[in-house]
């Protein structure tokens, strides 16, 4: 098959490989696995997830879930508030068909959920979000023990777990550490868990872990879940954390060269094919450029237009001409999946398909 330029392709042994590798760190730790779906926002990969070993997954926004349950997802969890009546309303549709845990870090936010699910003659399941450092969403961590028993008050949701996301932070500072990152993590939110069960508050879930904490949190006794989303296909920051080694980087963006200089080439893809969301030579990914040009590190996709793609070709590179294809990993694959409308997979060295990313876009 001739693909057009700029497109998605993705290894399916790499990624079936990653797949599995994480379902077996749940499994050794004894806890449950829920990915977080927004690096992929396929259901045909989410149900390979699934089919390995995920107990449910995990999405962001309203309109993902809706997706991945149109499609046969039955156990998801959004993790972020719900906030607005018009999402309230789209929550309790989803809440009649599957089992359906929404995120709360509010009392408004609790409010209104137990207004409609009431009025609606429901019962949503809920886990209150806890801050332990990214200082994004949830609670803080000293507040959350007075807010979960203030939320388990309320009729019409039901408080059954908690859940963070604290990322590469470690006694409230960035690190690199991320063995050490992973344990805190756990262990603030099991250590706060106890301090609820004593309370009174029957906390069952205890959910963690982001891609480079995740088989860390895992070990802590007490986590009942892990979240991580990115390893489904990996990438170049994942990469030079050291979370993983290039070569477990499934998913690459084919670009054609469409111009040539003396000492720079460029290609058929800018900023609405990659990610710019991620800083350059800085902490903690020290990255260079926007992508990792397979097989040739001394071409570096070193400036991004709409359209066009500068690639600076440092002593060493190889030959490189007009008409040339350039695969290329992204920095940041979540949000480069998402410029997308669809990816190839790639079996043996061929393209044996394609798949809609039938979630990008859902941002309500």
């Amino acid at each position: 098959m001739n693909l057009e330029t700029p497109c998605l392709v993705v290894d399916e042994a790499i990624m079936k490989r990653n797949i599995a590798r994480m379902a077996e760190v749940a499994a050794k730790n004894g806890c449950k696995l829920r990915p977080h779906t927004k690096t992929h926002k396929i259901p045909a990969i989410a149900r390979l997830q699934v089919a390995a070993g995920a107990d449910g997954i995990t999405v962001a926004k309203v309109g993902e879930a809706e997706v991945m349950a149109e499609q046969g997802l039955s156990d998801i969890f959004i993790a972020y508030p719900v906030i607005g009546t018009g999402k309230i309303a789209r929550v309790l549709a989803l809440n009649r068909r599957i089992r359906l845990i929404v995120g709360v870090d509010s009392i408004a936010g609790a409010t209104a959920l137990s207004e409609a699910a009431l009025a609606d003659g429901q019962t949503i399941e809920v886990r209150l979000e806890v801050d332990t450092g990214m200082h994004r969403t949830g609670v803080g961590y000293e507040q959350a023990l007075e807010f979960a028993k203030t939320l388990a008050g309320f009729s019409g949701i039901r408080l059954t777990g908690i859940f963070t996301f604290k990322g590469l932070i470690y006694e409230g500072k960035a690190t690199l550490d991320r063995e050490k990152a992973g344990l805190e993590e756990g262990r603030l939110l099991v250590d706060l868990a106890e301090k609820l069960r004593q309370a009174g508050i029957a906390i069952r879930d205890v959910s963690v872990g982001s891609t480079p904490t995740a088989a860390y949190a895992a070990q802590v006794p007490g986590v009942t879940e892990i979240r991580p989303g990115t390893y489904v296909f990996n990438d170049t920051m994942l990469a030079n954390l050291g979370v993983c080694s290039p070569e477990d980087c499934a998913l690459s963006v084919l670009t054609t060269v469409v111009s040539r200089a003396a000492d720079y080439a460029v290609v058929d893809g800018g900023n609405k094919t990659f990610s710019t969301d991620a800083a350059q030579g800085v902490f903690p990914y020290y990255l260079k450029g926007y992508g990792r040009t397979v097989g040739d590190d001394q071409l570096i996709l070193e400036r991004l237009s709409e359209e066009h793609g500068i690639v600076s070709i440092l002593p060493g590179a190889g030959e490189i001409r007009v008409g040339d294809v350039l695969a290329i990993i992204p920095n940041h694959v979540c949000t480069t999946v998402n410029l997308h409308d669809k990816l190839y997979l790639r079996r043996d060295g061929r393209i044996v398909g394609e798949a809609a990313i039938a979630g990008r876009g859902k941002v309500s």
